[in-house]
């Protein structure tokens, strides 16, 4: 009998290509992509859509009012690379997960990146995460959702309802001012508060007071005090007469009684974690930053930093557009072992403070903290920038300080009197440092009294009556005009830097002392938009739309009746301006010479990187000049020209010859006769090269 093989069992193999299938993630920026991916291991492939890849065209309105105000999205113009290369990485994939960030507009570049992808809009596929570390991005792909269709609407509303109005009143702004204007709900608001702040301060009439502050001694010791009144009770001081008659009951060369003593303990508890509008108004008075400038680094520090070997991309901080300061009870419980490790027990808070939200805020993510408390700021400094090791040091200082005990000063108040006139001194002294160990920005400096006590005398140094005027109110900073428009209600955390960022691109206001001043150009526009359009300029209007838009995402509204109750009666405001505004003729400034071409006046023109010279005679003359301050001091390289202040496109000063280009002497530095007399080159950086280019 012949034996007989048997047949062997046949498995159906895996192709190479099912194999080598990776799960795909789409965030927006590169460095993202690649923190992401380091987290994520090897059957992960993450890339960037480089933010949106869909969106309104900006030829024509790209909204059907006729149509439930339907939007007609294009891809955006020099995104078909990208596009190609997202569809040809999906096909190729096993799964596709769209990661963009945790907010409003993250959720429409998922829902357009769905689009594009024609990805099933019933697949869980949307992954969030409010920090960019390993375990918390682990954790978001093991729960991925729907994309949420109310928040996309939200953000659809938005992007619709300005859209109207800024395509509606920018042609009418065309036809009655000049090409190139635009106007908005939030932008008009910020540009109406500077511009309301600038009539008070014009409107203003100074009143004058006087103050008698006087230098007392103990012994040795010396304090200060002021006048507070006469026989027990406050006199103000409005005159020259009124301090002549305080002058006239002192007796300089006898005693003053101490008669009355008030020591008290008081406690100063620390500020809440940053929230977006927070850490923009404390950067910006603190570090100087410009919001632009705030928001860009915080973003660098949110998507991830090299922090080197062993260590690689790593998110530092938190997302940080957020209008909530709650914190994880993880955050929390990290920060107190750090605390009490760190300083002890006694700058550890047992008991957190209950913060109320703020009126209007969505509370959707955390407060903006460092991801990991134990990565203070000396600790990664080398591999920061200049700029991320600030910011990175006030985010992380604020968070550690929200979470310890109450600074605790010993103050007191103490009341001194000669026949009957009455001064005040006030004076504190650190008793225990509390949240200032973390937080040295918010230390108060000590003004310690000497021991006093009822009873005693004490003799009278030197006095100094002054005379004073009331101020007007100040104008605007960037901070203050965040912290006003979020009182009002109006914009959210991405708003603010580009509405800021809008209106001086546009020239309606300028920076004067890190203040903003409208031009004339910013009044013209305003006083149109107010006159014809005043629901766009109304803070309480534009707080209701917001507070619509907010009922949209939490789907307790429809984002088409929200937009057709907003258009409606907008639209006949459109019509309304259209029939009725007449040609606004701006008169040029006359710049005091001549021209040197043609001989006729030169007057003084805004062009779109700042004020400078041109012919009256223009456009049968087209000669212009750069506008250029001297600083007093002759170029250092060819002895002939002036050293002239200049700015870049993009505002920055630079220094340069007033020879340019015969003379190309140019820095970033201000010169100063003594840096020339030394001989140093300031246009020069350490290998030779130059610093700045005209």
């Amino acid at each position: 009998m012949v034996a007989t093989k048997t047949p062997k069992k046949t498995t159906k193999k895996k192709t190479s290509k099912t194999r080598n299938q990776k799960k795909l993630v789409i965030v927006e920026s590169p460095s993202k992509a690649k923190t992401i991916e380091k987290y994520l291991g090897s059957t992960y492939k993450v890339v960037a859509s480089i933010g949106h890849v869909r969106d309104l065209p900006k030829s024509t309105l790209g909204v059907d009012v006729d149509d439930d105000y339907k939007p007609k999205y294009i891809n955006i113009r020099g995104k078909g690379p990208v596009i190609k290369d997202l569809r040809k990485a999906a096909k190729n994939a096993k799964t596709v997960y769209l990661a963009s960030d945790p907010d409003r507009e993250g959720e429409a570049i998922a829902w357009h990146l769905q689009h594009i992808l024609e990805l099933n809009p019933e697949d869980a596929n949307r992954v969030v995460f409010n920090e960019i570390t390993k375990d918390t991005v682990k954790n978001a792909f093991k729960t991925p959702r729907q994309i949420n269709q109310d928040l996309v609407d939200a953000q659809q509303a938005r992007r619709i309802i300005d859209r109207l109005v800024g395509y509606s009143i920018s042609p009418i702004l065309w036809k009655t001012v000049k090409r190139g204007l635009s106007a908005g709900r939030v932008q008009s608001v910020a540009l109406g508060l500077i511009i309301a702040r600038e009539r008070e301060i014009q409107a203003f009439q100074p009143e004058e007071y006087w103050t008698i502050d006087s230098d007392f001694k103990k012994g040795r010791s010396k304090f200060q005090s002021s006048f507070y009144g006469f026989d027990g009770k406050k006199q103000a001081l409005p005159d020259n007469e009124s301090v002549q008659k305080v002058m006239a009951r002192l007796d300089k060369d006898a005693p003053f009684n101490i008669t009355k003593v008030t020591a008290k303990e008081r406690k100063r508890q620390p500020q809440a974690p940053f929230t977006t509008s927070t850490m923009q108004q404390t950067a910006n008075t603190q570090l100087k930053f410009r919001t632009r400038k705030t928001m860009m680094t915080a973003q660098q520090l949110y998507e991830g930093v090299n922090l080197g070997k062993g260590l690689g991309q790593v998110g530092l901080i938190t997302y940080m557009r957020t209008d909530s300061t709650r914190l994880s009870s993880t955050a929390k419980n990290a920060a107190a072992h750090f605390i009490h490790d760190t300083w002890g027990e006694e700058y550890s808070r047992h008991k957190p403070i209950q913060r109320a939200l703020q009126e209007g805020a969505q509370d959707a993510h955390e407060a903006i903290r460092p991801t990991d408390v134990n990565r203070t700021p000396d600790s990664i400094k080398d591999k920061l920038t200049p700029d991320q090791f600030k910011l990175y040091s006030l985010i992380w200082s604020r968070f550690v300080a929200s979470l310890m005990t109450p600074e605790v000063l010993d103050t007191m108040a103490v009341t001194i009197e000669q026949n009957g006139v009455l001064f005040h001194a006030n004076g504190s002294k650190t008793k225990f440092p509390g949240f200032t160990k973390a937080y040295p920005a918010a230390k108060q400096k000590d003004n310690a009294l000497p021991d006093l006590a009822e009873g005693d005398q004490v003799s009278l140094a030197k006095t100094n009556p002054e005379q004073h005027f009331t101020m007007p109110p100040a104008r605007y900073s960037e901070a203050a005009l965040i912290k006003a428009l979020e009182e009002n209600g109006v914009g959210r955390p991405s708003t603010y830097a580009p509405t800021l960022d809008t209106i001086q691109r546009r020239n309606y206001v300028r920076l004067d002392a890190r203040k903003f001043v409208p031009t004339e150009l910013g009044e013209i526009v305003q006083n149109i938009v107010e006159e014809k359009f005043p629901d766009i300029t109304n803070t309480k209007f534009t707080a209701q739309v917001e507070h619509e838009l907010d009922e949209i995402e939490v789907g307790d509204e429809q984002w088409v009746p929200v937009v057709d109750s907003f258009y409606k009666p907008f639209s006949k405001e459109v019509d309304s301006a259209e029939k009725t505004l007449e040609k606004i003729t701006m008169h040029d400034e006359l710049a005091g010479q001549d021209c040197e071409v043609c001989g006729a006046p030169m007057v003084i023109k805004m062009g779109r990187y700042g004020k400078f010279y041109a012919c009256s005679r223009f456009p049968d003359c087209r000669n212009t000049k750069a506008i250029v301050q001297e600083i007093g001091l002759t170029c250092p390289k060819c002895k002939k020209g002036q050293v002239v202040e200049r700015k870049t496109k993009r505002g920055r000063k630079f220094y340069g010859c007033s020879r340019y280009p015969e003379c190309d002497f140019v820095t970033w530095d201000k010169p100063t006769e003594k840096t020339l007399a030394d001989g140093t080159n300031p246009d020069q950086d350490k290998k030779g090269k130059k610093k700045a280019k005209s």
